[in-house]
């Protein structure tokens, strides 16, 4: 039977079309907070790097009251990279909203998203967001939606959806665009009247399905997800059906249903709404919560495979243990298992023959570096490599995933664009000029082509241009790609950087270090100005003598060093070099720090390739 009382939606969209705000404007409206209550932008977005990046990365749970109903909210992220998260969140709903930017139209992502919420056989409602845009143009984005609908198979009933018109920043939405309305009424009556209520039975045997995990400093571990039936309650004894192993007699320390921001304990939980528990400390993503007497196993969340892979290591570089609070291969190891539970689109897999090294999959350099980021500031110190594609037999066949990349460019840069993707082996399936002075560009080019290829992107369009990438699936693979065309300039000593030996460095190349760091042998301190690394001393001083010289006293300008961040350092690294990663510094090194052992290494892989 069908419980009136819940509706459980998810928002979904594409990257910076509105779907946190829109939740704000839902949070604010529905009375959840307190009218002198100071409250910022973006509330759901709790994390540093989700308000430092301006995107959502992990998928959070909501909960209003609006005419006696209680509606649940998911707040997705709009990036392919973070995928997991949402296959997770839609696994706990019945519909989902969609938003769409009344200007840019569904992008590379909204395509996922609506393909995932077709694919579970979701409602979904249409939020054409951003009304108010002098550029909006509304009728054309509607027809764009229509058409991903029935590319994606979309069934009539799916495509018989209802349009709402917002502006999310206002807290405004509409049936129409002519009417009068100020507030978001109009979505919160469409949710109840187009979305059902949650399929469920009080009368049930108890399942939960455990979608998200969560920590708290006082409760310890608590888990996330959809009661689907039955009812669950304080001192009883469940069963616990894990992947492997199933545990018998476990019991709640507390159990919250939502409410606002807020978890709100209470002593018995009913089917169809989104509870949190605590007090099982060994569960994961995908177990399930049943009755021990007549057990029913709810099949578990399943999502896409990985198809990105990066080498962690034990930070061995002269500088290590300096700045890092945690540092040994238990400690990392531990951390990144730790996130695996949180994240079910991780896997970690032991280096074999190495105690000090560790292999992380994930769906994609943006992904990685978040969580690079995320445990460097938990004070971790360690190394990591280039990131690569991960490989598949099919068919007999050795196959890499295949990516689309979307590009919206400037049309003077359609010839340099086409150029440097070609090399990349991509091939251009379609081009599409509006006449506006910007051409958008879809190529079909393996994963392994654009790793590194970002900031390429960005410095051959002056950063005017936008680049968007979905999996496409896997292809035969494609050749040799060629990625960074020029060396590196690594220092051949220890020692502090100094002006002098920067200025003659100057016509060899770019530094990306300043004047007084510290650095070691092995150590990259630029980028080349052509193929080849080339050792250099760094840290010479220049001669005190005796002899008074006519320039001595001339004031030396130099060019800026060009800083490179997390994400730049991770693109900017060829196969031997590492990244090496501490709570206050990125380094970029030489696998093999010493320089006799690494021009030996390089005529040995010369003979075998000869």
């Amino acid at each position: 039977m069908r419980k009136q009382n819940f509706r459980n939606i998810a928002i979904i969209a594409h990257v910076d079309h509105g779907k946190t705000t829109l939740v704000d404007g839902m949070l604010r409206q529905s009375g959840i907070f307190r009218e002198n209550q100071a409250l910022t932008d973006r509330v759901m977005d709790n994390m540093d790097l989700e308000r430092e990046r301006g995107i959502t990365i992990s998928a959070k749970n909501t909960a209003i009251e609006y005419e006696g109903v209680k509606i649940n909210i998911i707040d997705t992220p709009g990036h392919a990279d973070f995928g997991g998260e949402v296959e997770r969140g839609l696994n706990l709903v019945d519909g989902a909203m969609l938003l769409v930017d009344a200007s840019e139209g569904p992008l590379p992502q909204t395509r996922f998203v609506v393909k995932k919420a077709l694919e579970k056989n979701l409602k979904i409602i249409l939020v054409i967001n951003k009304i108010d845009r002098p550029d909006s143009r509304i009728s054309e984005v509607i027809d764009e939606v229509f058409d991903l609908f029935i590319d994606l198979d979309a069934t009539e009933e799916q495509i018989d959806f209802p349009i709402l018109y917002t502006i999310a920043k206002d807290g405004v939405a509409h049936l129409d665009l002519e009417d009068d309305s100020n507030d978001l009424r109009p979505l919160f009556n469409t949710i109840l009247n187009y979305i059902d209520g949650p399929e469920a039975n009080d009368d049930h045997v108890p399942q939960l399905l455990i979608a998200n995990l969560d920590y708290d400093a006082y409760v310890g571990q608590i888990a996330i997800g959809r009661l689907g039936n039955g009812v669950l309650k304080m001192n009883t004894n469940y069963l616990l059906m894990g992947e492997h192993k199933h545990t018998p007699n476990v019991k709640f320390s507390a159990l919250y249903t939502f409410e606002g921001l807020r978890r709100q304990q209470v002593e018995e939980v009913v089917a169809g709404d989104i509870i949190a528990f605590a007090g099982i400390d060994s569960i994961t993503i995908g177990d399930t919560i049943t009755s021990i007497e007549n057990p029913a196993l709810l099949p578990r969340i399943k999502v896409d495979e990985p198809t990105v892979s990066m080498i962690f290591y034990v930070n061995t570089s002269p500088f290590a243990g300096q700045d890092g609070k945690y540092l040994t291969s238990r400690h990392i190891l531990a951390r990144l298992e730790k996130e695996t539970r949180l994240n079910v689109a991780l896997q970690i897999e032991q280096i074999k023959n190495r105690a000090d090294a560790f292999e992380v999959k994930g769906r994609g350099e943006l992904q990685m570096a978040v969580l690079i980021e995320t445990m460097r500031r938990e004070g971790y110190e360690f190394m990591v490599s280039k990131p690569r594609v991960i490989t598949k037999e099919i068919d007999g066949h050795l196959s890499e995933p295949v990516e689309m990349l979307y590009l919206d460019i400037p049309e003077e840069f359609v010839g340099v664009m086409s150029e440097k993707l070609s090399v990349r082996k991509g091939r251009m399936v379609n081009i599409i000029n509006h006449g506006s002075g910007r051409v958008n560009l879809e190529f079909r080019i393996p994963s392994r082509g654009l790793i590194g290829f970002r900031t390429t992107f960005m410095t051959d369009t002056k950063g005017a241009g936008v680049m968007n990438t979905i999996m496409e699936g896997y292809e035969p693979w494609f050749g040799a790609i060629p990625q960074r065309n020029t060396g590196a300039l690594v220092s051949d000593r220890p020692g502090k950087v100094t002006a002098y030996a920067s200025l003659s460095m100057e016509d060899r190349g770019e530094l990306q270090i300043e004047v007084g760091t510290q650095v070691y042998g092995g150590m990259v301190i630029g980028e080349r100005n052509r193929p080849g690394d080339l050792d250099v001393n760094i840290t010479r001083e220049k001669k005190l003598t005796n002899m008074r010289s006519a320039n001595a006293d001339a004031t030396v300008t130099l060019r800026k060093p060009h800083l490179l961040t997390l994400d730049q350092a991770i693109e900017f690294i060829s196969e031997n070099e590492l990244v090496e990663i501490t709570p206050d510094n990125i380094r970029i090194r030489k696998m093999e720090l010493d320089p006799v052992k690494r021009l030996s290494q390089m005529r040995k892989e010369k003979r075998q390739d000869d």
